[in-house]
């Protein structure tokens, strides 16, 4: 180990340079949760889902991951608005969560669903 000529606080212990200390490693479905929690916060900020929740995919090399997020979608909506939303908040997310960057985000909507007007009936 090298010595690091960095003032410490007690005598007679060595300051450790931080390529010495070791790393910390974030694991596959940990990023796979914080993406999958992103899409649902981009698609319901404050409300609970109808459909089901957002699945979400990833392929990690070294600080780089790519996202594939499947989703439902309440229809009718401007699909191409929500994938937009989603893209930018699991990107966001990962990003600050996790430290690592997210070139890709995939978003694949596997159903729509109609969507009830509130105050109409059949």
């Amino acid at each position: 180990m090298a010595e690091v000529s960095a003032r410490t606080d007690r005598p007679g212990v060595r300051a450790i340079a931080p390529a010495e200390r070791g790393a910390t490693v974030i694991a596959d479905r940990v990023v796979e949760k914080i993406a999958a929690r992103a899409a649902l916060e981009a698609l319901h900020p404050g409300v609970p889902p109808d459909g089901g929740p957002p699945g979400a995919a990833v392929r990690v090399r070294e600080a780089t991951v790519r996202v594939r997020i499947t989703l439902e979608l309440g229809y009718p909506c401007d699909i191409g608005a929500q994938c937009a939303a989603v893209r930018r908040q699991v990107a966001e997310r990962v990003k600050a969560l996790a430290g690592m960057t997210v070139p890709e985000v995939a978003v694949q909507v596997e159903r729509l669903h109609p969507v009830r007007a509130v105050g109409r009936t059949r």
